[in-house]
């Protein structure tokens, strides 16, 4: 068995010092004050812009004055959240977190009335006349567009100022509760009493007969909070129903649609396809079943190994692996993972209070921070590269000004994607046939996640908006609808008798204000490999346009950055032949599964 503890000693930690020496330093508080002073002075530039002879002029300087603002706010944010995020119990940091929280809502508040106020204004004259705007032009046309879907000033208002009592604090309760049950249960002969996180981790242990008294254990306890849980749920999507209603729009996918830079047409293209590659994923849950001795799939038989990993990838192993093959794609990718090592970008340890899962958050321009919670398996290393990927990302868009490098989520992983895929298909090339068996198993594991889990997910929240209209639900309904979206997705795939009815408590994405926060994935993993598919073709011609690609996610929909690639996301063809590649991934694995049951 391979375990963290094997390469504990190495694992790096990162270094924050650069930017300030502490939380409660003189520089930092300065740092923060004069954040906290520039939301106040761009508040007052505003009210004195909406007067000034010339609105062109004005736009242009209150954009510049809003990317200054919002440099401040993220190192500082970004500061902060890297104590929060490593250890829990920081009450310095926390109490700082909260503060910039409140501090931070009339910078919402105003966002409305900025809206409302570029809603009223001649933009393409500004476009034209003004280089700053011509720059913002994307931003500024979808602000134009969001100022037909706004309250009146004093609903948004009051709606920014009660967002963190009411939405926020049904999301914190979720977090908070979820995050404290703890579950009774028996390893290794002995009784425990652990944690949710850690009994669903157990879905990934060898031990079948574990893998069934943890399943059984997380439903029991589930059970036990459904009520309170049933209360967050419902308070959410009661909420983002009246806003988004008050707000002028068809629905919360619409707005989501909006926010992530897509259209109904790329969506349903991209269902299509997905809806129709169900089969084939059924086809591998059987097979894995049959690997497993069994003819049907057990959900809390979805995520156990298939092969004992004999590999352990140490931490120097996983860094050398990873800028060797990152090399094969480009030396601008390679050298940018060398400086995020040398530099100690990354926190890998895991530890006490350090929160699970693994990101990548920008600080500063091109400088971004990586988190993962490290153990030597290669599924750790493809995590590292994915998060690597997000960092090129922001490598990629740093020399945009601040409100040009936010991308919308649907484009957001496809250097992720990019990059995992990179290594995978290295890992492939070089490795024994249990560690094949492994790295394929874990691709089509993720796959299937991201592709039927994530349809579960979206008929789920689809169909508890429409019921919540008119009523609450119960939380026996929401189980009743949730399993109806698994036997929609997972089909005969898995045991009919032995699904998941709580897989709405379990998901934090569903207690989010950002509604839909489910499809966005599958777009990401399917756009990338589509994306891959193109660069095998033509390697030579590919590399700038994706790096132009990459830092223009915020300046143009994702339809429009498709088409320089020659990709109509809007044709149900281009997501077919993203999921063939997953297809074929499928037959190997069938292939391989009846070699080693003959």
């Amino acid at each position: 068995m391979i375990t963290a503890t094997d390469s504990k000693p190495t694992l790096p930690h990162w270094d924050m010092t650069p930017y300030f020496p502490s939380l409660e330093s003189p520089e930092f508080t300065q740092a923060f004050n004069d954040a906290v002073a520039g939301i106040d002075g761009l508040v007052n530039l505003f009210a004195a812009l909406k007067s000034d002879a010339d609105p062109a002029d004005a736009l242009e300087r209150l954009l510049a004055a809003q990317n200054a603002l919002s440099e401040q706010l993220g190192l500082v944010s970004a500061y902060i959240s890297s104590f929060v995020s490593i250890n829990s119990k920081d009450l310095v940091a926390q109490a700082k977190l909260s503060e910039l929280k409140q501090r931070t809502i009339r910078l919402s508040q105003l966002d409305a009335e900025v809206t409302a106020w570029i809603g009223a204004l001649d933009i393409e004259r500004a476009i034209a006349t003004k280089p700053h705007c011509a720059d913002h032009a994307f931003m500024l046309r979808k602000t134009k567009v969001r100022s037909h879907y706004l309250m009146s000033p004093a609903e948004e208002d009051l709606a920014a100022e009660l967002n963190p009592s009411g939405p926020g604090a049904w999301a914190q309760l979720h977090d908070d509760l979820t995050s404290q049950i703890l579950v009774d249960l028996e390893v290794d002969g002995k009784k425990q009493s652990l944690p949710m996180s850690a009994i669903r981790n157990l879905a990934n242990n060898a031990d079948a007969a574990l893998r069934k008294r943890a399943y059984e254990a997380e439903l029991a306890a589930w059970e036990s909070w459904r009520v309170p849980i049933a209360a967050a749920l419902n308070g959410i999507k009661g909420h983002v129903n009246a806003v988004s209603r008050r707000r002028g729009w068809e629905s919360p996918l619409a707005a989501s649609l909006f926010g992530n830079n897509a259209d109904q047409a790329s969506l349903d293209a991209m269902m299509t396809a997905a809806k129709e590659s169900f089969p084939d994923f059924r086809r591998y849950l059987k097979a894995k079943a049959r690997l497993l001795g069994s003819e049907t799939l057990k959900w809390h038989d979805m995520f156990a190994p298939v092969a004992k990993e004999e590999r352990a990838w140490t931490w120097d192993e996983a860094r050398d692996f990873l800028l060797t093959n990152f090399a094969t794609f480009s030396p601008k990718l390679s050298d940018y993972a060398a400086r995020a090592f040398r530099e100690n970008w990354i926190d890998a340890e895991p530890r006490p209070g350090k929160v699970g899962g693994a990101f990548c958050m920008e600080v500063i321009r091109d400088e971004s921070r990586i988190l993962s919670n490290y153990d030597p398996s290669f599924d750790a290393v493809s995590t590292l590269a994915h998060e690597l990927g997000h960092g090129y990302h922001n490598l990629c868009i740093s020399g945009r000004p601040p409100l040009l490098r936010s991308s919308p989520m649907t484009l957001a992983e496809t250097a992720s994607i990019f990059c995992e895929t990179i290594i995978r298909n290295a890992a492939v090339a070089t490795s024994g046939a249990d560690e094949r068996l492994i790295i394929l198993e874990g691709t089509l594991q993720g796959s299937c996640q991201v592709v039927v889990d994530i349809a579960s997910r979206f008929q789920f929240e689809q169909s508890i908006f429409e019921a919540r209209k008119t009523r609450e639900l119960s939380a026996q309904e929401f189980s009743e609808l949730m399993t109806a979206a698994q036997e929609a997705t997972y089909g005969d795939g898995l045991d009919p008798n032995v699904r998941h009815p709580y897989m709405w408590a379990v998901k934090g994405h569903y207690y989010s204000t950002f509604s839909y926060y489910n499809y966005p994935y599958m777009f990401g993993l399917l756009f990338g490999l589509g994306l891959y598919a193109r660069y095998e073709k033509d390697p030579e011609s590919f590399y700038d346009r994706y790096d132009n690609l990459l830092s223009s996610t915020g300046r143009a929909d994702a339809a429009s950055l498709a088409r320089e690639f020659g990709i109509d996301i809007n044709s149900v063809e281009f997501w077919r032949a993203s999921l063939d590649v997953i297809r074929r991934d499928i037959d190997k694995f069938e292939g391989i599964v009846a070699e080693r049951r003959a």
